[in-house]
């Protein structure tokens, strides 16, 4: 099932696909997994918490209370390179679920997000 609008049901279900996509993957689920985790229960968690992250981005909802930025910059430095990767996973798992105009929706935020991050980061 595609989803035509934007709403909590889908964005939990876009962080499920989305970062099991991303727990695997060679150079991002070696970052990942160290900074979260491996347990399922460390997973979930952080899910839900970025589920929260893009339900106020993109809803205008949800109870986000983190500085994303700064978690990145805490990181051990990575190519910028991997946040193409980053984004190509993103846009991946959007087209599972969303609708063409709500992936495009969607993806310009995550792109805007992205180029912020590299603008800070690799400065």
């Amino acid at each position: 099932m595609k989803y035509d609008t934007i709403n909590k049901e889908a964005i939990d279900k876009l962080m499920e696909i989305f970062y099991e996509k991303i727990r695997i993957d060679e150079n991002l689920g070696k970052i990942f997994n160290a900074k979260i985790g491996t347990s399922n229960e460390a997973w979930k968690e952080h899910k839900e918490k970025i589920s929260n992250f893009w339900q106020g981005m993109l809803l205008g909802q949800g109870d986000y209370n983190g500085q994303p930025l700064k978690a990145h910059m805490d990181l051990e430095p990575f190519p910028k390179e991997f946040f193409d990767i980053w984004l190509g996973l993103f846009e991946d798992s959007l087209n599972s679920i969303f609708n063409e105009e709500m992936k495009a929706v969607i993806l310009q935020r995550a792109n805007m997000i992205a180029t912020n991050f590299k603008r800070v980061l690799y400065a």
